[in-house]
């Protein structure tokens, strides 16, 4: 099987019907009437899952490759790439959360 180019990738024009080029290992570009989406299918603990990968023009291809590869090598350590994401994004955002309250009582109480 042939990967995606980004001509092709470009050049992926909308239908009526959703419809998905495929770029090997589980990745593929799904193609709607308002987008352009990049998604990964694996299975894990014998269920079959998706993983989205971003949205294009946002995620190039390389970008989305990457993101695959990240995800191909938290499947092959038996971690579940959604769950990782989900993990890491919670983390994330608590850390955003603290040094917001950080910031709002430093500048607070100083202002006082």
């Amino acid at each position: 099987m042939q990967k995606l180019t980004a001509t092709a990738v470009t050049q992926a024009k909308p239908k009526p019907k959703p419809y998905s080029l495929s770029d090997g290992g589980g990745m593929y570009l799904l193609v709607n009437a308002t987008a352009k989406y990049w998604r990964y299918d694996y299975r894990f603990a014998g269920k079959r899952k998706t993983l989205a990968l971003g949205v294009y023009p946002a995620t190039s291809l390389k970008q989305a490759r990457e993101k695959h590869q990240r995800a191909r090598e938290n499947l092959a350590n038996g971690i579940d790439p959604s769950a990782h994401k989900k993990a890491t994004s919670a983390a994330t955002h608590a850390a955003l959360a603290h040094f917001a309250i950080l910031w709002h009582l430093t500048f607070t109480f100083q202002r006082a």
